[in-house]
């Protein structure tokens, strides 16, 4: 017997996103193993593409700066019958809100289902005014939920400390046969050049000014080091960027914008180190196992949520945050010491087959089933296999069942 699950978003879907990612990966697992999913979700997109991929779009998209990045949620005051009147329609086993103490959606989700509600968090922002604030309201929002789930241990200290309660960890998970499989390098690229590659929005808390500082150094070390530039990232953010290319007269520097899923991949195994300056904020670094799946190594700031993903000298290496020289310092080493990449990004790819998206899938059916029993309620299907205990770097062994 199968169930039928509501994967709630409050960002805009399909915009590209570590949240709307998790979400997309969950659904097509959930699938695979036969399970009824729905994603309820606001979106810039149109309404027949997003029926097409079996998406219920609930309210336009406005953008709000948080986290040293921007939000694309929906604000929208006329939610609620919309809302009760799917929900009633579609009469889901499971809810699971993805950021579920965040306006508006996931919250009037939660107000009016009647179904086992899951909340997942994935945000580390630090510190949250609004959720300090708002904790009285959010408080009443906070405990219709039957279980919750934090995407690592930065996750969870975060919304630990403004809704105390029992979490269970689950990360994000990886594609392997997208990133790991026999992906062909873009060949144009491999010319003899040293490539560093950065993938991601150009936000400030991402830190690529650090790199862009860092790279000049690189270049002076490294004559044939070059720089691409991946993300979602806009032609205006991109032209300032560029602008300051040319006034420093930086060379060997290639902004992309956003690729498609199928180049991603050959991106990764295009270059020769990844790199990843992000300045805080990151909660688990997701980009971080794309590369290391790829057989890369890794530089990375060494903030909590990317220390949880890569061990310092073993499958990458860690700099403090915004400090332009030592990640040049970094890079250098490792790009003139291919023998060390080649063994990090070794060790990387075996450690990346623990976040396989179908373990990650299975681990949260079985948190589904756990919750059930642990409510009074039938289980709606055989439990599925136990994983086997996964190791976080730095942290005890955790049963995520």
């Amino acid at each position: 017997m199968t169930m039928k699950i509501a994967l709630v978003s409050p960002y805009d879907y399909p915009y590209p996103g570590g949240v709307t990612q998790h979400i997309h990966h969950l659904e097509e697992e959930f699938r695979r193993l036969g399970h009824q999913v729905k994603i309820i979700a606001p979106s810039s997109s149109d309404k027949e593409e997003l029926a097409r991929e079996n998406i219920i779009k609930v309210g336009n998209v406005v953008s709000i700066p948080a986290n040293g990045s921007v939000a694309r949620i929906t604000l929208s005051l006329r939610l609620s019958g919309r809302v009760k009147r799917i929900l009633d329609h579609e009469q889901f086993d499971v809810v699971h809100l993805h950021e579920p103490m965040l306006p508006a959606l996931p919250l009037t989700v939660l107000h009016h289902s009647r179904a086992l509600n899951i909340g997942t968090f994935h945000a580390y922002w630090g510190t949250n005014i609004a959720y300090f604030y708002a904790k009285p309201i959010l408080k009443r929002f906070f405990n219709k939920l039957d279980g919750r789930i934090a995407v690592s241990e930065a996750a969870l200290g975060f919304v630990s400390r403004h809704f105390p309660g029992d979490y269970t960890i689950i990360p994000n998970g990886i594609n392997l046969q997208r990133f790991g499989g026999d992906v062909p390098p873009i060949a144009e690229l491999r010319d003899g050049k040293l490539n560093i590659l950065f993938v991601g929005r150009l936000e400030k808390r991402k830190g690529f000014k650090y790199l862009l500082k860092a790279f000049p150094l690189v270049k002076r070390a490294l004559p044939q080091a070059r720089l691409i530039v991946v993300g979602a990232y806009s032609e205006g953010v991109k032209a300032r960027y560029e602008a300051y290319v040319a006034r420093h007269n930086l060379q060997d520097i290639i902004f992309t914008g956003y690729v498609t899923a199928d180049m991603l991949p050959r991106y990764y195994r295009t270059c020769d180190v990844f790199c990843a300056p992000s300045t805080g904020g990151e909660s688990f670094g997701i980009v971080l196992l794309e590369a290391m799946a790829s057989g890369k190594p890794v530089v990375a700031s060494d903030i909590e949520g990317y220390r949880l993903v890569v061990s310092d000298s073993v499958d990458g290496l860690l700099v403090p945050p915004k400090d332009e020289e030592a990640l040049a310092e970094t890079l250098i080493r490792l790009l003139q010491d291919p023998s060390l990449g080649y063994e990090m990004g070794q060790r990387g790819a075996l450690k990346a087959q623990d976040y396989s998206w179908s373990k990650v899938a299975r681990r949260v059916l079985n948190y589904y089933q756990s919750v059930m029993r642990s409510c009074g309620m039938a289980p709606i299907q055989s439990p599925l296999p136990q994983p086997s205990p996964l190791r976080v770097p730095g942290l005890p062994l955790i049963l995520l069942t």
